[in-house]
């Protein structure tokens, strides 16, 4: 069941890449839907690669630091 109000992001193979390199995937994975369809939607909508990178590396930063969300204080999965 998608419990998601906005349509399914498809992960781009270069997040993929990343995340795997990170070693963030299972901190990624372990984001609510929504949080992780956003992160997404966000990247895709840039248009320069060098936006979608900047959006990448603060995506990164936020699942290290594990207490934001898009700029935003998270509580986090407790």
């Amino acid at each position: 069941m998608n419990t998601l109000k906005r349509a399914k992001q498809p992960m781009p193979d270069f997040v993929v890449k990343t995340l795997r390199e990170n070693r963030l995937g299972q901190t990624y994975a372990s984001r609510p839907p929504y949080q992780r369809n956003d992160y997404l939607s966000w990247i895709n909508r840039a248009v320069r690669d060098a936006t979608k990178q900047k959006r990448l590396n603060q995506m990164l930063d936020e699942l290290r630091a594990g207490d934001c969300y898009m700029g935003m204080a998270w509580g986090g999965n407790k």
